[in-house]
């Protein structure tokens, strides 16, 4: 069963069998969502969030998924996480997405480390 944290942020696993309920709920009410742990190929009931495919109802929006057509609270954010070391996803994945990179290099770090050092000892230059 997903997590809810105090900030307003529900967690979920790709393996959790309501997982598409609680995505539901959350698009009504507007919460936040984290599905971690996500592999290189997606559900492809996840399409219509990814898209954003919301359409005008009346004074709000709506959004289909599968059969139900569900409000859509405009403060509801969708976020994906994954645990894989360089995970490959397809251009029609990529071009759905905002794919940032969180994973540091030790030679990264060495370099960021190396630029606060200069900051501190020498910042003339």
């Amino acid at each position: 069963m997903g997590k809810s944290i105090e900030t307003g942020l529900d967690v979920f696993k790709p393996s959790e069998g309501n997982l598409l309920r609680n995505l539901e709920l959350a698009i009504q009410f507007g919460k936040w969502v984290l599905l971690e742990n996500i592999g290189e190929e997606l559900d492809p009931a996840l399409e219509p969030i990814l898209l954003q495919q919301k359409v005008k109802s009346g004074s709000g929006f709506v959004i289909k998924m599968g059969e139900k057509t569900i409000a859509y609270n405009e403060s509801f954010k969708f976020f994906l996480t994954t645990t894989l070391p360089n995970p490959h996803y397809s251009p029609e994945t990529s071009v759905k997405v905002t794919i940032l990179n969180f994973a540091i290099t030790p030679a990264g770090l060495e370099e960021q480390m190396l630029n606060l050092l200069v900051q501190l000892e020498l910042p003339e230059l």
